[in-house]
């Protein structure tokens, strides 16, 4: 075999397997604490979202009869938006939890 055309080929093959490992997935078994965190609080934000989602499904009207006026009146009870300090107390509960022994 020619000794051009070997080194070519090696050189091909060495250049495929390089752009073989870039287009992998890179694989870290151990997560650092940002990476943690940041999983905590995208579960926080789930768990809180999905806590609103059923309390909306249930929120309640009733209607009352005033029996001295004769009028009727009218409660709503709907469930108050969670806001970024919800999120973060559910995120610091699952937070503690984690780091429990």
């Amino acid at each position: 075999m020619n000794k051009t055309f070997k080194e070519g080929i090696e050189k091909g093959a060495e250049q495929l397997a390089q752009s073989v490992r870039e287009t992998l997935p890179k694989v870290q078994f151990n997560k650092n604490g940002y990476e943690i965190r940041t999983q905590v609080l995208d579960l926080a934000k789930q768990f809180t979202e999905f806590e609103y989602s059923q309390k909306w499904v249930g929120w309640e009207v009733s209607t009352k009869r005033d029996p001295e006026t004769g009028q009727m009146s009218t409660k709503v009870g709907m469930p108050e938006v969670p806001g970024v300090d919800h999120v973060l107390e559910t995120a610091e509960k699952f937070y503690k939890f984690i780091n429990a022994k």
